[in-house]
């Protein structure tokens, strides 16, 4: 395990700013998530730790040392890709230890240590076999392996999942979890899926267009995020935003929505240390979970538009105020599109962010 330190990491090409003054600190047996749209310079983050890019300005180091000049094959560092890059003449045995077999290891070394990982892994049933033989999964086991083996400082994941179904992924996201839990190791895991990064995670960086908009834990990335791209990109379906002006109303603090048919949204009691914000323009951001129907004391009231069963739970989208909102509410509503809904939002559960800035407003 090691730590792993980035200080002021710009990449350029050309005239293009891929990422722009980056900086990280894991502790060691962190596993941090990069996350974000495709573009946004995840990638590439994780290729400059690796060593397959030079950074144009910055420092990046591993424990104690400056590797910004030390080839990828002496970081020692193990990735595992989206690709599954295994050698299709190879049996599982030998491409697990092929990286140990051209280091000159020991053939009995090398075995227990292919054979432990392939138990850890759960294919060591599987050893004989070529990869054309196995299933994704299998196949990602054995990439795994291959850098399991190596004893790495760190482990870098790229995207290694999005070849594989949802329930592959699901299962695969256990495996990798148990993994780092085992193991301890220092892990860097780039994707866009933020239910990867919500579970694997123990902290996530959301990046945008070479910066990272928030560096935090799971649930902060989630409950306060830093701007309205972070509250968007999180979340399945993502947050509402309803554009409006904070007032006093009666006994509340509400949001008056702006447009063609405006509205009343009565926040939570919880929300009046609000008051100083009143006659501010602000984006209201909730949840589609931080609903609750309550016809006798709503919050707001909207027209359904669509009902959507998923089993568990109800979407239903609603337009109020000519803004579309979306709410996540029990499985066993008698409700229909074209009727009206009142909804209660949940105490301590909106945020507020600059209409302008896009910035969180505490």
């Amino acid at each position: 395990m090691s730590t792993l330190t980035l200080n002021g990491v710009r990449k350029s090409f050309g005239a293009l700013d891929v990422l722009q003054s980056i900086d990280l600190k894991l502790e060691d047996g962190e596993f941090l998530v990069l996350l974000g749209p495709s573009g946004c310079g995840k990638s590439t983050l994780l290729n400059l730790i690796a060593g397959l890019e030079t950074p144009t300005a910055g420092d990046i180091r591993i424990g104690d040392k400056r590797v910004n000049d030390v080839h990828p094959k002496n970081r020692n560092i193990a990735m595992v890709f989206q690709s599954y890059a295994l050698y299709p003449t190879m049996p599982v045995e030998r491409n697990i230890g092929f990286g140990l077999e051209m280091r000159g290891v020991e053939t009995d070394t090398r075995k227990r240590a292919v054979d432990g990982a392939a138990r850890m892994l759960q294919v060591d049933h599987l050893l004989d076999r070529k990869p054309g033989q196995l299933s994704g999964g299998q196949r990602q086991r054995v990439a795994m392996g291959r850098a399991i083996v190596r004893e790495p400082e760190l482990f870098l994941f790229d995207e290694p999942l999005s070849n594989l179904d949802a329930k592959l992924r699901a299962e695969m996201r256990t495996e990798i979890k148990r993994l780092h839990n085992r193991l301890g190791t220092t892990v860097v895991y780039v994707t866009h899926d933020q239910i990867e990064a919500m579970t694997l995670g123990t902290r996530i960086a959301v990046m945008k267009g070479g910066v990272i908009q928030q560096l935090a834990d799971p649930m902060t990335t989630y409950e306060k995020p830093a701007n309205m791209f972070v509250a968007g990109f999180i979340g399945s379906p993502s947050m509402n935003f309803v554009h409006g002006v904070l007032a006093r109303d009666d006994e509340h603090m509400a949001l008056k929505t702006e447009g063609r048919d405006p509205t009343t949204i009565r926040l939570p009691r919880v929300a009046a240390n609000l008051e100083g914000l009143a006659g501010r323009k602000v984006v209201l951001g909730v949840r589609p979970e931080s609903f609750a129907a309550n016809a006798s004391e709503p919050d707001l009231t909207g027209t359904i538009d669509v009902v959507e069963p998923t089993g568990p739970d109800t979407l239903v989208v609603l337009t109020l105020g000519g803004q579309s909102i979306t709410a996540r509410l029990g499985p066993k509503l008698a409700i229909a599109p074209g009727e009206p809904l009142g909804l209660a939002i949940q105490p301590d559960s909106i945020s507020l962010f600059d209409p302008d800035s896009g910035n969180r407003i505490e």
